[in-house]
């Protein structure tokens, strides 16, 4: 047993060291909540969470594209989310997750309250859309992968992005979500590839 436990907690340090080694590119405070969050995962054994998360070199493409635009939304919470809200004082991120992560709290905490307070977790699925007269600037789809999900996520908040607003879809090309590329084929949706991510601009009317 302490063989196990021992062959776990290893394992659990050498991923986040991987994750460490990636974030240079990531702005300060962000670069700081990682490190925090990860020192945090591996004491709480918590691999659930250290296999989720957006790796580095994606989330600092993702902030890159999410740069000016304030109105954030992301299907599938994790630490993006707060990274997002770190990155711009100024941005406000609903994020969308039916599911009742054990710990996902103290992820939160490690983070100012005014920085929580911008940050509006929403329980249920994304694929049920936004609430009534809800514009975003950023959608960025991170749930399940799967093919349909991602079809129907897409669709439920398509009309919610404002012109020249960005779609960006993860684990774009991956081989174990396959789902994501196939639902970008059938929405016949053109746009720029930038790492894991897809990114859909919509366009100006």
């Amino acid at each position: 047993m302490w063989a196990r436990g021992t062959r776990r907690a290893v394992g659990i340090a050498g991923q986040a060291a991987r994750e460490l080694a990636g974030m240079a590119g990531l702005p300060a405070d962000v670069r700081r909540f990682y490190v925090r969050a990860i020192l945090t995962a591996i004491r709480r054994r918590d691999r659930w969470s250290l296999a989720s998360a957006t790796r580095p070199s994606d989330l600092a493409c993702l902030l890159r594209l999410a740069r000016g635009r304030l109105q954030t939304v992301e299907l599938g919470t994790g630490w993006t989310s707060i990274s997002l809200a770190l990155a711009d004082p100024r941005r406000r991120v609903v994020t969308y997750d039916p599911h009742d992560h054990t710990g996902r709290e103290s992820y939160f905490a490690l983070v100012d309250p005014a920085v929580r307070d911008r940050i509006e977790l929403r329980r249920r699925s994304g694929e049920r859309g936004p609430e009534a007269g809800e514009s975003v600037e950023f959608l960025f789809l991170d749930s399940s992968h799967a093919r349909e999900e991602t079809l129907a996520s897409f669709r439920a908040w398509q009309d919610a992005v404002v012109p020249d607003g960005l779609v960006a879809f993860h684990d774009y090309g991956h081989a174990s979500y396959g789902g994501v590329r196939e639902a970008i084929d059938e929405l016949g949706l053109r746009g720029d590839i930038h790492g894991a991510l897809f990114a859909w601009r919509k366009a100006r009317t």
